[in-house]
């Protein structure tokens, strides 16, 4: 069975550009009340531009225990939290600084507790989505710490599909996809990393934050769907 997101409250967490821009205008074009949270005030400002009259916004950093306490205390009530905050860190374990380490570990992982701990008391039923990535199916060198954060909060969102219900808790995991984040991951070779990528893509494409939005309303609107992790990779895991 499926629900209109028509009238209903969506919070989405990174929504000020990339994947979450794309579902904060997904969903309000389907008629739900948007609130877009993110940690930059100008980003959030140039996305509440982009997305017209009615949209809210909150500047936090879902690291932030307090923070997340806090957007959620504003809140009267909630019926879908959508979660794409997520920081990466390069290098291989015995070179990295373990401060270092701590950044995806606390936004990727502690986040996604902070989220479903302070949101669902604001949740009669509804759905939170986690975002997690593909490496944590092919886990490569120098990506292990990102894919580690991301791992626990998958075992997370099928434990809270239990432990929260009626709520539902599902996982998206995006392959490689077009936003800001690639830019200042690949830097200067952005086009070749997308190039090559593209080839040994089944799709022969990578991914547009469309493409993961609309699977995120899926996970919102379909309400025999919990406890799953939704793979959108254009194939990427198989390849």
């Amino acid at each position: 069975m499926t629900r209109s997101l028509e009238g209903a409250s969506v919070v989405v967490i990174g929504g000020s550009s990339g994947i979450g821009l794309a579902t904060a205008r997904r969903a309000q074009e389907a008629g739900a009340r948007v609130t877009i949270v993110g940690r930059d005030e100008a980003r959030l400002a140039s996305a509440r531009e982009d997305l017209g009259d009615g949209v809210g916004s909150f500047a936090l950093d879902v690291a932030d225990e307090g923070g997340v306490a806090a957007l959620f205390d504003s809140l009267d009530s909630v019926d879908h939290v959508v979660n794409l905050a997520g920081t990466h860190v390069a290098g291989t374990l015995a070179d990295l600084d373990t401060a270092a380490m701590r950044g995806p570990v606390d936004n990727r992982f502690w986040g996604a507790i902070f989220v479903c701990k302070y949101a669902a008391p604001k949740m009669a039923a509804g759905s939170i989505t986690l975002c997690t990535g593909a490496g944590i199916a092919r886990p490569r060198a120098g990506a292990s710490i990102v894919a580690a954060a991301a791992g626990g909060s998958e075992v997370l969102a099928r434990a809270m599909a239990q432990e929260l219900k009626p709520i539902r808790v599902n996982v998206i995991r995006p392959g490689i996809i077009d936003t800001p984040l690639l830019d200042r991951m690949a830097g200067d070779h952005r086009d070749e990393m997308i190039a090559s990528q593209a080839k040994r893509i089944p799709v022969g494409r990578i991914g547009q934050p469309e493409d993961i939005a609309h699977a995120i309303e899926f996970l919102m609107t379909n309400e025999f769907v919990t406890g799953t992790v939704l793979t959108v990779d254009g194939g990427h895991s198989i390849a």
